[in-house]
């Protein structure tokens, strides 16, 4: 191994992998070099000592956000809306990412979550395949060709491309669909090891949503929209079907309330439901996860009787491109997570634990809304926008979804 990455390891305290190199062939040792001289250990070591460290107590003054009901708003409020919207849409100044690095494991799926296929009325559907006919149905309306890039990660990247190729993209101009892979980092083990998978690599891991800013910069993204003068770009992820992110309510309200950022909301079902909401802390936008809200507050109604904190996050942005590029090379908090994963002993044995073995640190897209003053919200109703494909069975499962989705269907 060269000399370079073995002080490396040195430096950080990984000299275990020099261990493995009896097992590895020499192509196998110059893939670990190659990792080895890429990653960002000294981050890697911070972010381990953060995650044997207290959380620091900080002044959090939570206050409710304000946000627009759609379905009170007057028909002629929503043509009025609809219009400003309509004309970004009609000027091909909108564009479309959906987030889809994910697998779609916990449905019992072997593959990228957009390849998984739920019986609908229409028949058999792959979720790209749904995403697909929305695009088509905004084409259809608006007589134009939205751009859509969508985000894969390492190891969905391949197998995402093949299967909409296969595809012939659902009948999409792929001409206008453009991919791109968010980052990763290491997972290390409860010492601060990082830990080798079956293929003799060093495991690593989606970076979390939140790495989509720097992704979209790092790959040339932004650039494209920016030679294509887009202003607007919806963001969504692969799992809610339901999303609809060619809206121009959306782009027109947020557009009237001078804002650079917007998201959807749903009601909240109960103040005891597991979701994390809109509020403002310290005078800014911010998500809250039901963790960190105090259940006092999470019960607080308005005169309405409405729940003060109670605009879930659905997962579904609006930014102007002003916004993607001021955080193209921002650094946003990183959350830690204690998973678990299968890793490879220096005898060569893969090993799967029964329990939490290792940490993953990722980021949230919504960390970033913080550095803004405010953002619009509209809250939308749950039965029309909200209808995540997660788990196998149970809530947010494909039958779930799909008896949403095929209720929507039926209406049109």
């Amino acid at each position: 191994m060269k000399e370079e990455a073995i002080a490396i390891l040195q430096r950080y305290g990984q000299n275990h992998l020099l261990n493995f190199l009896p097992l590895l062939n020499e192509e196998e040792i110059h893939n670990l070099e190659e990792q080895i001289l890429h990653i960002d250990f000294e981050q890697l070591q911070k972010l381990y000592e953060k995650s044997k460290q207290s959380d620091m107590l900080e002044e959090k003054k939570i206050e409710h956000i304000p946000y627009i009901d759609k379905e009170k708003l007057s028909p002629q409020e929503l043509k009025e809306l609809e219009e400003v919207g309509k004309k970004i849409i009609l000027e091909q100044k909108y564009a479309v990412v959906t987030m889809a690095g994910g697998q779609g494991t916990r449905l019992g799926h072997k593959g990228p979550k957009g390849t998984y296929s739920l019986s609908t009325i229409d028949g058999p559907k792959y979720i790209f395949e749904i995403i697909v006919d929305r695009l088509k149905k905004a084409r259809q309306n608006y007589g134009v060709t939205i751009p859509w890039y969508v985000m894969t990660s390492r190891e969905n990247h391949k197998e995402t491309l093949e299967f909409m190729e296969k595809n012939e993209y659902f009948g999409y101009d792929k001409a206008k669909v453009k991919f791109f892979m968010q980052g990763e980092l290491p997972l290390i083990d409860q010492e601060g090891k990082v830990i080798l998978g079956q293929d003799k690599k060093i495991k690593e891991a989606a970076d979390g949503n939140g790495g989509i800013y720097e992704a979209m910069f790092q790959n040339g993204i932004l650039q494209d929209m920016k030679e294509k003068k887009i202003e607007w770009i919806f963001v969504s992820g692969i799992a809610n079907i339901l999303s609809n992110f060619v809206d121009p309510i959306l782009v027109g309200l947020t557009i009237k309330q001078n804002h650079v950022i917007a998201s959807k909301s749903v009601v909240k079902t109960n103040p005891k439901e597991k979701v994390g909401v809109f509020c403002k802390m310290n005078g800014k936008p911010k998500v809250i996860e039901y963790i960190d809200l105090p259940e006092e507050m999470a019960e607080q109604t308005d005169e309405n009787g409405e729940l003060l904190y109670g605009e879930v996050n659905i997962a579904t942005h609006l930014f102007h491109y002003s916004v993607l590029e001021n955080l193209a090379n921002s650094k946003l908090p990183y959350h830690i997570a204690v998973k678990k994963s299968g890793y490879l002993t220096e005898k060569g044995e893969y090993i799967e634990p029964e329990g939490p073995n290792i940490y993953k640190f990722e980021t949230f897209i919504f960390d970033a809304f913080v550095r803004y003053d405010d953002m619009t919200i509209l809250r939308v109703k749950r039965q029309e926008e909200f209808a995540p494909v997660k788990n196998r069975t149970g809530n947010d499962s494909p039958e779930t979804a799909t008896k949403l989705y095929n209720a929507m269907l039926s209406k049109f």
